[in-house]
């Protein structure tokens, strides 16, 4: 229509600000219709019509008894298909498949004169091909004409679908959760879960596959809405679900439409990706299937792999803490049973001990008594280390149970404070003791209250070197309580929460020695639980600890007419204090030296093994002793000693650290040492003889096996604590020009046999050195040439040497661990093989040309035929693994060149 007919169909400017419907109300041919043309509308209908037409809020007018309908372009949305040709058409027509909802609140406006208000008003729509749930807030208005009656029907109304479908899957969701939290069994937790579906709209049938322990595929665990016959029993992880028709009868809520659709969802979890099973989801037939309706169905379908996975995790962990108890039980049975088999061989071995110092009949010598002294104090404290891993085990198995009785807690607190007073004093400590009487009768176990005080204080002694230890009992209305306080090392915060753990040690801790079984504090927190009390600590490094046991003030357990206990500290608590008293006792003087013998130094934490020691070795050498590794490099560094004898688990710095440092310093690498350790095994010792120990041996030994160890290592390096300049190997026809001798200092030194007195003639047609590989046409620049014993001995003494050498030129330690493998299999060979040798030594060369690095191996002898009882059947294997390998074996010698390229 042009501007002039659109003008002559709206004279006043009616439709002029309707936007779209406005232009399509301007353009109708009204006259068609009951209303008439546009010029014959009444005031009261042109202003209802303006009405519509200018508000942004979806609006739609009925008038008259045809009740053709007028509506503006917030309502085209709503009606979706159905526009344009709803306008001007009866509404009872075009929304026929939702006049039976809308027809009662219209007519009831209409003929009462009331407005309806109708929230989330159910509307069966068809504006997108298929009859459609939806949801709209509609109120109903009647419309007036000129005169004052109702003409027709205003509408105001707004879709609420969304919010309706949002709120209705919340809670379906929710459900879902609260479900399957429950972590129930896990095919009855989908069971229940799948139940929670049955009959939701969103849902029409449901039906949940879940993977079994050592099956393919998926086997069907439950199914809703619908006959579960009809579904297949089992499917294969690749198996489209989707592409199953939905089964027959199936249908929606909530118009009873047939369900034509189904959606497949697999069941994995964020951890592996894995599927855990399948979810079948019908749709409903009167929703599109549109984004938000498949993020529901995700959301539906990670409700279901969350509680399995959840529940599968919870078993794991389950069975996890099953198989973890079980092996605790096993550990306290094992605990238990070995303490009670330890204490008969125990028993027979101090009363025999302790009845042999107590016969004043047959007097020992002082030698026999103080040896006899030793091992009977050593025994009460194995004694007490089985008395303690049996409480343990008896308060694990539920076993033990306190026989309170009324104690004078405070004496008898005094009194175990007593006995460690000579402990302190000897470590240099101050230990002071407030204990005042409680304020009313107190009832404890008199054994395990000694345990408790026994092992605070005793943990006091141990991580205190400087200031003191203070002991305190104070009394309140509810109890007791006992402090424990010291100026130790002190606690780092994140170990805190660990400390009563069983068998937990503080990293790093610096004590006076390494000795323990690490339940010391657990048994206290045990005991003092068993009287209703607890245990705290408040730590600070470097300023000290405090422990604070409170108990409450209890009753008897054994009647009420007893006595008051005078309890007193037992023999155990009395073994303990004396052990501390000779753990804190300092080494003594350094042991008057023998005319000829040898300086010894040991070192080792526990006062009792040292003095034993001191005493085994001082017999044949002069001996120092130190309580660990700090010390001791300070004794080194006041003068060398000729061996170190050293324990491995020690405070401050261990064995290994001081075997490192001795071996890191040129003035002290060439120091023998010999490492014992409690920890046996051909591990523990490979581990000691890889770290650069020269022996190494697992406590208990035999006293005869040390000393012969000790002088067979002093024997070996006699005359060779200096440097030493070895004899130039001669070099054969074939050979490079000799190389000048090389001095090594200091850790060959340690390591090589004293050269001859002479040096022995050059043997006669010395078989030539094997050229390095082709290409390696660099000079040779040699690194290091020794000249040892063809005896077994040589071997470790070789690779110690070659160790130095290869870290020096760079080598990394990988290559180097080979190649120190593959040059001990060429000395064994050659110390083993080579028979009447002109010269009773093997020579070997380190040298590099550019980029190869080469180790030459010679022996003097000629290889004697192999048998099976010599052969190990490993070494030219493992030579030939790290290196490439070349033998030139002669009628006086055989060269080994082992080549490799470094880097």
């Amino acid at each position: 229509m042009d501007a002039r007919n659109r003008g002559a169909a709206d004279p006043d400017g009616l439709f002029a600000a309707g936007g779209e419907m406005g232009r399509l109300m301007a353009g109708f041919d009204w006259a068609t219709t009951p209303v008439g043309p546009v010029e014959n509308w009444s005031a009261s209908f042109r202003h209802a019509v303006r009405m519509v037409l200018v508000s942004r809020f979806p609006m739609v007018l009925t008038w008259g008894p045809e009740y053709l309908q007028f509506y503006n372009d917030a309502y085209i949305p709503l009606i979706g298909a159905k526009h344009p040709t709803a306008l001007g058409r009866d509404i009872r027509v075009t929304q026929s498949e939702s006049w039976e909802a809308l027809r009662p609140p219209i007519e009831h406006a209409m003929s009462t004169l009331e407005a309806s208000w109708l929230p989330e008003l159910l509307l069966p729509l068809e504006r997108a091909g298929f009859r459609e749930e939806t949801y709209f807030t509609v109120s109903h208005a009647p419309a007036f004409d000129d005169g004052g009656d109702v003409a027709g029907m205003h509408c105001v109304c707004t879709e609420v679908t969304g919010r309706v479908l949002g709120a209705r899957r919340q809670r379906l969701l929710h459900a879902l959760a609260a479900t399957g939290g429950r972590l129930g069994e896990e095919r009855a937790t989908a069971a229940a879960m799948c139940a929670a579906l049955d009959g939701e709209p969103d849902v029409p049938f449901a039906a949940v596959y879940l993977s079994g322990p050592g099956e393919s595929g998926f086997g069907r665990v439950a199914a809703v809405g619908c006959d579960p016959a009809t579904l297949p029993d089992r499917v294969d992880a690749d198996t489209e679900l989707a592409a199953v028709a939905p089964p027959p009868g199936v249908t929606g809520r909530p118009f009873g439409d047939p369900v034509t659709g189904a959606v497949v969802l697999p069941l994995t979890t964020t951890r592996d990706g894995s599927p855990l099973g399948l979810l079948l989801l019908g749709t409903s037939p009167n929703l599109a299937l549109d984004a938000e309706y498949r993020s529901f169905h995700e959301l539906v379908a990670a409700q279901f792999a969350g509680a399995v996975a959840n529940i599968r995790a919870f078993e794991t962990e389950r069975l996890r803490a099953e198989s973890l108890a079980e092996l605790d039980r096993a550990k306290t049975t094992f605990f238990s049973d070995v303490s009670h088999e330890l204490r008969t061989p125990l028993t027979l071995l101090l009363g025999p001990i302790g009845d042999v110092l107590a016969d004043t009949a047959e007097p020992l010598s002082a030698g026999a008594r103080e040896e006899l002294e030793l091992a009977l104090r050593n025994g009460q404290r194995l004694q007490r280390l089985v008395n303690d891993l049996l409480d343990f085990a008896s308060i694990e198995a539920g076993r033990a149970n306190p026989v309170r009785v009324e104690t004078d807690v405070a004496t008898f607190t005094a009194e175990l404070a007593g006995i460690f007073r000579a402990a302190a004093e000897r470590a240099g400590q101050r230990l002071t003791v407030d204990c005042p009487p409680v304020g009313q009768p107190a009832y404890v176990d008199p054994r395990m209250w000694e345990k408790i005080v026994v092992n605070l204080l005793a943990n006091a002694v141990k991580y205190t070197f400087v200031g003191g230890i203070d002991v305190a009992l104070d009394s309140d209305g509810f109890g007791f309580r006992l402090t424990v306080r010291d100026t130790g090392v002190g606690i780092v915060a994140d170990q805190l929460p660990h400390l009563f753990e069983r068998f937990h040690r503080v990293p790093g801790a610096t004590a006076r020695t390494r000795e323990g079984t690490g339940i010391g504090l657990a048994l206290v927190q045990e005991l003092a639980a068993l009287h209703g009390g607890t245990v705290a600590v408040s730590s600070e490094p470097g300023v000290g600890s405090t422990f604070t046991v409170t108990l409450p003030y209890g009753a008897s357990d054994v009647g009420t007419d007893e006595e008051r206990t005078a309890a007193h500290p037992s023999d155990a608590a009395l073994g303990e204090a004396a052990s501390w008293e000779q753990d804190t006792t300092r080494p003594g003087e350094p042991a008057a030296a023998r005319p000829s013998g040898a300086d010894i130094l040991v070192v080792d934490d526990n006062a009792d093994m040292r003095s034993y020691l001191a005493r085994l070795l001082g017999a044949h050498w002069s001996v120092r002793t130190t309580a660990n590794g700090e010390e001791a490099l300070r004794a080194v560094g006041e003068r060398q000693p000729d061996v170190v004898l050293t324990d491995v688990m020690m405070p401050r710095v261990d064995g290994f650290e001081l075997l490192q440092t001795i071996r890191s310093d040129p003035a002290t690498r060439h120091i023998p040492v010999i490492m014992l350790t409690a920890r046996a095994g051909q591990e523990a010792s490979v581990e000691g003889l890889e770290a650069g120990a020269d022996d190494y041996l697992a406590k208990p030994f035999r006293a005869d096996e040390l000393i012969a160890r000790l002088r067979a290592l002093l024997e070996r390096s006699t005359g060779r604590t200096g440097p030493i300049t070895l004899p130039v190997l001669t070099a054969g026809p074939d050979d490079t020009a000799p190389v000048p001798a090389r001095p090594v200092v200091p850790a060959p030194a340690a390591e090589v046999a004293p050269a001859p007195a002479a040096a022995p003639s050059a043997p006669a047609a010395a078989p030539p050195l094997p050229r390095s590989p082709a290409g390696t046409t660099a000079p040779e620049q040699q690194l290091g040439r020794w000249r040892l014993p063809a005896e077994a001995v040589s071997v470790p003494l070789v690779r110690r040497g070659l160790r130095a050498v290869l870290h020096e030129a760079g080598v990394g330690p990988d290559q180097a661990y080979d190649l120190l493998l593959a040059a001990g299999e060429a000395v064994t060979n050659a110390i083993e093989h080579a028979q009447d040798p002109t010269e009773p030594f093997v020579d070997v060369v380190v040298s590099v040309r550019g980029e190869v690095l080469e180790i030459r191996v010679r022996d003097h002898g000629q290889w004697r035929e192999r048998v099976p009882s010599m052969d190990r059947g490993r070494g030219s294997t493992l030579m030939s693994a790290f290196a490439d390998v070349t033998a030139v074996p002669s009628p006086t010698g055989t060269t080994v060149l082992i080549s490799t390229r470094v880097g």
